[in-house]
């Protein structure tokens, strides 16, 4: 019996070897009229169906630029916001709306861009505007250059002033997440300016904000019809808090001083009125 057990074995051993040389020479066949293809294994044959998925799922499609990832930076983009459309309760008594407002359109590479502010006043009817139109050309990851031209407009009754600049400047994301738009401009007059301005958004949560802002003004020549003398112009901080009920849509309330320095401040006093402002603001933030 002992025998008869050895010899089974020896059979069973040698049948199993031949299967298994068996298997990996030859090809397996499919039943399904699909590739064959053993499960979990790495045995392929035949051919893929006419509607199977490419092996790096790109189906067929070729990028062109990095490998994975779409040029999105060549899409075309516009967006408007008003950063500040607000009433001004003014301690010098002539309460004023006052609007900053930006748009631009273009690929994340070149943009048109408009920039358009200014501030009314509503008890003595004078008022000024500014709007810019610039070129606009991403020279790094956060920043823009920007070139374009200016057009300034002071009025009162019965009196109109204005000029045309052309303008220079950069706009982007400075370090610590501070958006900054340093710019100079020159008349054509030949009247030499600049300007920076600086923000800042403090989420105290994702909907209420609190943004700083820092504005200065400075000038190699005097201008007096556009209330402008040499050296610093002005300085003006202002506090907005604002909540986002929608990300496009947003009521504030804040605070904002503005002080005239030097030759502007005499001019401004020349004129009757004060060289130092505090506003209390209410405004609407809004954006599409």
């Amino acid at each position: 019996m002992s025998v008869f057990t050895n010899v089974c074995t020896c059979m069973i051993s040698v049948g199993v070897l031949l299967s298994s040389a068996m298997a990996e020479t030859m090809p397996m066949q499919s039943t399904s009229g699909t590739a064959g293809m053993v499960q979990g294994g790495s045995m392929q044959g035949g051919s893929a169906p006419a509607d199977a998925r490419s092996s790096d799922y790109s189906d067929g499609y070729q990028y062109r630029g990095m490998a994975g990832w779409e040029e999105t930076d060549e899409m075309t983009v516009s967006k408007i916001i008003a950063d500040q459309m607000e009433y001004r309760s003014n301690n010098n008594g002539n309460n004023s709306l006052r609007w900053d407002m930006q748009g631009w359109s273009g690929t994340d590479y070149n943009k048109l861009w408009f920039k358009f502010e200014g501030d009314d006043e509503g008890k003595t009817r004078a008022g000024n505007l500014e709007l810019q139109t610039l070129y606009s050309h991403s020279v790094s990851a956060f920043w823009d250059f920007q070139i374009g031209g200016r057009y300034d407009r002071f009025y009162s009754p019965g009196l109109i002033n204005d000029r045309f600049l052309a303008v220079i400047g950069f706009q982007g994301l400075a370090p610590y997440w501070f958006e900054v738009e340093p710019a100079l401009f020159v008349s054509d007059q030949g009247d030499v300016s600049a300007r920076i301005t600086a923000t800042y958004d403090l989420l105290f949560t994702q909907r209420l904000i609190l943004q700083p802002r820092f504005e200065v003004n400075a000038a190699l020549t005097e201008v007096p019809q556009f209330g402008v003398g040499k050296g610093v112009n002005d300085i003006q901080l202002g506090m907005r808090l604002r909540y986002e009920i929608a990300r496009e849509f947003a009521p504030y309330l804040g605070i904002a001083w503005q002080r005239q320095f030097g030759a502007t401040a005499n001019l401004v006093r020349a004129g009757g009125e004060v060289a130092s402002n505090v506003s209390l603001i209410a405004g609407l933030r809004w954006w599409f």
